[in-house]
């Protein structure tokens, strides 16, 4: 079983939103697809919830409520979408139960400032420091041409974790959520900008460069 965790300790980064679309593609690509929501405001679970069923199924695990007890044995991608917040000894639980840790970075000082703080600890953790789990960031709701994404594109050029790609602000990724749906699911007409934008992430998170050496 191939497991994702996204996570950042600074809320509103767009973590939900990440998990929520990487579950819905490996779904519609016809992988057995698990979505494990630890944020006690339910966000993923909530957009499941209103997900059509003619769509690729996935199954839900209330993370916060049980852990991943329930994880079915089927399970080819199980994505975890990590509480706010998370540090210590909660976040070297939830990095225990991945193989990849996606932390995605708004462009605003605020959260250049936060995720330098987060990435740190982040490394320090067990598993990751023992090459057991690899962690990329992403930069999340951008703006192109404008200074504080520059500000951002250079501070995660700098980082000691690859950086993997650039997410655009854009009306799709509501449009998504509020059906349930990834913007890998909307028409091509609307959103092969955003599937773009995805390729590289999806790329590295099917090569070697993402996984742990077994």
């Amino acid at each position: 079983m191939r497991s994702i965790l996204v996570m950042n300790a600074k809320g509103g980064c767009g973590k939900s939103t990440i998990a929520t679309n990487l579950a819905a593609y490996y779904a519609s690509e016809g992988f057995d697809t698990a979505l494990a929501d630890y944020d006690p405001q339910g966000s993923a679970l909530a957009w499941l919830a209103e997900r059509p069923q003619d769509y690729g199924p996935i199954t839900a695990i209330e993370g916060f409520d049980g852990g991943l007890r329930s994880v079915p044995r089927s399970t080819e991608y199980l994505i975890i979408d990590a509480p706010a917040r998370s540090h210590g000894k909660e976040m070297s639980e939830l990095v225990k139960r991945a193989e990849t840790v996606i932390v995605p970075v708004l462009p605003s000082p605020i959260d250049i400032k936060a995720a330098s703080a987060f990435v740190e600890e982040l490394l320090k953790s067990h598993k990751v420091a023992d090459k057991k789990a690899k962690v990329a960031v992403v930069a999340n709701r951008v703006r192109d041409n404008t200074l504080i994404f520059e500000e951002l594109d250079a501070y995660l050029t700098k980082l000691k974790v690859p950086y993997v790609a650039t997410l655009r602000e854009a009306q799709n990724y509501i449009r998504a959520y509020q059906r349930g749906l990834g913007v890998h699911e909307l028409p091509p007409y609307l959103a092969w900008p955003d599937w773009e934008q995805w390729d590289p992430l999806l790329e590295w998170l099917d090569s070697r460069r993402s996984q742990p050496a077994r």
